[in-house]
């Protein structure tokens, strides 16, 4: 069954990326300077804060869209067998396909990864692999969205056009080193000739460069040059050079160019820090001084400025970043205020704030258009080049995973040949590409060691039974299974209670603890019909009597007229009333729970042992078909004006709850269609919903008008991304969103939709995410409790790098071993809330905190607040809109130790081991 995974909303905001504004300044002359639009980040401008934070660390510094998870080719198909296929689209656009069958990490997983790279770009899909189920080259491109071609795809055997397709993802992926500007600006300078022509820094200046990185000498540097003269010191004597976790970084900084009296304008300079897409500006003075604008320097090149200004008053450092209007949004998001008092904290988000910006620039219309002329040039010689082989090779015809033919001896050890032929090629093209040092070898950090917020805490360790649904209860975990009911697990301290026996076949359910409330599906087919239960009258049945209820026990829980029902949905914001809608077949049911007044409350409680009585049936809804996924959309104003999106044939409708109108919300464009979930998430306060199929991730806006008409048109914030495997259930804790895949967990940004992690878990499922997100996993547990923490040991230098990209678990059972399943907990306050151990604000908040600890054997102290709690939405809205006011907060104050301010090692990253790890 699908999950319902509509609860894990989070509230986030565009703002919080800065507002575009027309920035102009004026000359020394007083002529009007123009710098076009630029996007300006300042912290969150909502100042309204009244709390002080604690020594919370924060954990939203990513690199997006990182190497060792990007740059697929380099890592899983160079120097290894693989195959490579060249045809034209239905457009007579030529196409080249690369696959390989790889079960490259730690989990022994078998993956099938292709690459189709197209002129438009790449589409990378990873497909799980099948020891009986043969993929064939036109079912991997039907997964991703081919289906016709003007010329079918054909094998090509030539061991060079691994040249090619290194040259394509260098092309696509930009540098994986990056060259900076650093320009030094006086207090009061407003104009680019005044601060290029500034022949040596302050104190202050070298202190910050200090931090950036290592003074290096540029005659004779074998590193990442950045386009700087390292032989006759045409550019320069020295330079400031640092590694960043797998990246060389060159800064070029102005006072440390060459410096002419006669320039005036001082070409030399400008030639190199105008070339650069992102340069820091490092102004003197106070915040009362004039204050540095886009407009005072005349580049066309430079689409980010980075701000610095230095505090020594309380040793801190202030930034800002302006981004050309069409740079797209990238983070992290800076803190409010944007000040930063732990400058080994600052240096980390400079670093990644940078390289995030220039990968983001990347995607901007004016480099996008270049590389798409590079790739299609690139894409059409080597159609041209390869067609007259095509004819000659008759190897075309076998699928990824089919052996060879039995064919003569001689032809069988020709194969080998090529094949050996094929992986020495490549690996001399590896070699040469990391001694050149353009490959992602190091992943060396910068010692800060930091626990990732999605690290996964082993919950049970040996559970024998197929887990169905479950959902969490205050920190246990009610679990419905295939074959003995439904219990509740506690974790590894006590045995698994049970609930109910096998009599009731429970298909999805949810615990609502501030409403004393369960609501579950049971049973298939006509049989099937939605019950509700008291979460108080269920847990002194199990603490007085050690009841287990049946089918039986339950007929007065039963819902009348929902027999028959497949699915069902709830609106996630219960504060009013609590909606449910149920599908039975092609018609949806309405039904509310109006909330009990809080006097009456006990009073009901106490007298009726099923809540039944409390709902009502408000009306029927008939749609065309029946629908697959639902959500439910609360309007702004609750009257009339909430919709339910629901999911069929190929297409996403959204239908109004009041008049039963439909209105269609997106067509979905491809031969087959695989929905996985629709996600109500809050922008800025309006409803948006986050459409998820196949491999997409659509967002729309849904605007409600005249409380009644959606209105439905593409708005400046739609946008979408593709996930890398075909997820089987997403779930959003802003600022993240996750997909569980057969075997991997897949973590991106929802603003954005770029990668930030991928952990691959063999046999995974998804159990629970109304709050923690429960998973389970073939996986033993002593290696799945650090299930994605990087290993970063301060002393390893970019010459040993550290592989930390997938999680350690020993290789899947051998045959014979019994195949117990291991349940793992991500707690959500690691993910949402970086501020959830402050009170919150939220009504809610008692209700859910006095709930007892369902603890059947003994009552356990109660739960404290630092422990996630079950979340309702507004708690949700609450954290994330306070985690966006304050990510980082008014810090206190900690000076920096000796050893933090310990840079890397300028050893050079030319190591081959472990670069495919």
């Amino acid at each position: 069954s699908k999950h319902d995974l509509g609860c894990r909303r989070g509230d986030f905001s565009r703002k919080h990326y800065g507002s575009v504004e027309l920035l102009i300044s004026s000359d020394a002359d007083g002529a009007i300077q123009r710098a076009g639009r630029f996007r300006v980040e300042n912290g969150s401008s909502d100042e309204t804060t009244d709390y002080t934070p604690g020594t919370w660390r924060r954990t939203d510094v990513h690199l997006e869209n990182p190497e060792y998870h990007t740059r697929w080719f380099f890592k899983y198909f160079l120097g290894k067998v693989h195959q490579n296929y060249v045809g034209t689209d239905a457009e007579k656009n030529p196409f080249y396909l690369s696959v390989v069958l790889s079960d490259q990490n730690n989990q022994r997983v078998p993956q099938y990864r292709a690459i189709l790279w197209r002129k438009t770009g790449t589409l990378k899909i990873s497909l799980p692999y099948s020891p009986t189920k043969t993929l064939s080259v036109k079912s991997i491109l039907s997964a991703m969205n081919m289906d016709r071609f003007e010329r079918g795809p054909r094998e090509i055997l030539n061991p060079e056009i691994q040249k090619v397709s290194t040259v394509m993802e260098q092309q696509l992926i930009g540098s994986v080193n990056f060259k900076f500007g650093v320009l030094y600006a006086k207090d009061g300078q407003l104009t680019d000739d005044e601060m290029f022509s500034n022949e040596s820094g302050s104190e202050s200046f070298d202190k910050f460069l200090n931090l950036l990185g290592d003074t290096i000498t540029l005659q004779g540097w074998a590193g990442y040059r950045g386009g700087l003269d390292t032989k006759n010191d045409t550019t320069g004597m020295k330079s400031i050079y640092t590694v960043y976790q797998g990246h060389e970084l060159m800064f070029h900084v102005s006072t440390m160019l060459p410096y002419s009296k006669e320039n005036k304008q001082q070409v030399e300079r400008k030639r190199h820090i105008g070339n650069d897409i992102v340069t820091i500006v490092f102004q003197e003075g106070d915040d009362a001084s004039p204050s540095f604008k886009p407009s005072m320097i005349r580049s066309h090149f430079t689409h980010i400025f980075a701000l610095v200004r230095y505090n020594s008053q309380n040793d801190s450092y202030r930034l800002k970043i302006f981004s050309e209007e069409s740079v797209p949004l990238f983070g992290p998001p800076l803190p409010s205020p944007p000040v930063f008092t732990d400058h080994q904290e600052f240096r980390d988000f400079l670093l990644v704030k940078l390289i995030n910006g220039e990968k983001a620039t990347l995607e901007t219309p004016t480099f996008a258009q270049k590389r798409q002329r590079t790739l299609d040039m690139l894409i059409r010689s080597l159609y041209q080049d390869l067609m007259p082989d095509l004819h000659k090779n008759m190897l075309n015809r076998r699928s990824f995973s089919d052996v060879l033919p039995e064919s003569p001896k001689s032809a069988r050890k020709k194969e080998e040949a090529r094949q050996a032929e094929f992986v020495r090629i490549g690996q001399a093209l590896k070699l040469k590409t990391i001694v050149r040092g353009d490959a992602p070898t190091s992943l060396v950090t910068t010692g800060l060691c930091r626990k990732e917020p999605w690290e996964s805490q082993s919950f049970c360790s040996t559970f024998p039974y197929e887990m169905v649904c479950a959902d969490s209860w205050g920190q246990s975990l009610l679990v419905a299974t295939d074959t003995a009911g439904v219990m509740l697990l506690d974790g590894e301290t006590l045995p698994p209670v049970q609930v109910f026996d096998k009599t009731m076949m429970v298909k999805q359910m949810h615990v609502l603890e501030p409403q004393d409330l369960l609501i579950t599906r049971a049973d298939k087919g006509k049989d099937a019909r939605l019950y509700v239960f008291r979460l108080s009258a269920l847990r002194r049945g199990l603490e007085e009597r050690q009841l287990v209820r049946n089918k039986c026990d339950s007929r007065e829980n039963k819902l009348e007229k929902t027999k028959g029902c497949h699915l069902y949905s709830i609106n996630t914001h219960h504060g009013s009333e609590l909606r449910i809608v149920a599908a039975i077949r092609n018609k949806l049911l309405l039904i509310t729970r109006k909330q009990p007044r809080l006097e009456g409350f006990s009073a009901i409680a106490a007298g009726a042992e099923s809540p039944v009585e409390e709902f009502q049936y408000i009306r029927e809804i008939c749609l065309c078909d029946p629908p697959v996924v639902m959500a439910l959309v609360d309007g702004p104003t609750g009257e009339n004006d909430n919709m339910i999106c629901v999911a069929y044939k190929h297409q996403f409708d959204l239908i109004n709850e009041s008049t039963g109108d439909a209105y269609r919300l997106h067509h979905v464009d491809a031969n087959r269609v695989n929905f996985v979930a629709a996600i109500d998430v809050y922008e800025d306060g309006e409803a948006g919903l986050l459409l998820c199929y196949n491999y997409i991730c659509y967002y729309k806006k849904v605007c409600p008008f005249n409380g009644s008409t959606p209105m439905i048109q593409s708005n400046t914030s739609d946008f979408h991304f593709s996930w890398n495997q075909m997820p089987k259930a997403i779930v959003c804790a802003f600022p993240y969103i996750l997909a569980f895949t057969t075997d991997s967990i897949e973590i991106r940004l929802v603003v954005n939709g770029n990668l930030v992690y991928t952990a691959v878990v063999p046999e995974l499922q998804l159990t629970a995410s109304r709050s923690d997100i429960y998973f389970v996993s073939s996986a033993p547990v002593s290696s799945a409790s650090n299930c994605s923490s990087r290993d970063t040991s301060s002393h390893s230098s970019p010459q040993t790098p550290t592989g930390y990209e997938m999680p350690v678990f020993p290789s899947p059972l051998g045959d014979g071993e019994s195949a117990c399943k291991h349940i793992f907990k991500i707690p959500l306050s690691n993910l949402v809330g970086r501020s959830i151990e402050r009170p919150l604000k939220s009504p809610l908040v008692n209700k859910v905190l006095t709930t007892p600890a369902p603890v059947m054997v003994s009552p356990a102290p109660l739960i404290s607040a630092t422990h996630s709690l079950s979340l309702s939405r507004m708690e949700i809205k609450e954290i994330a809109s306070r985690t966006r006011k304050e990510l980082l907060g008014k810090r206190t104050t900690r000076k920096m130790s000796k050893k933090n301010t310990e840079e890397e090692p300028k050893a050079r990253a030319l190591t081959s081991t472990n670069s495919d790890r």
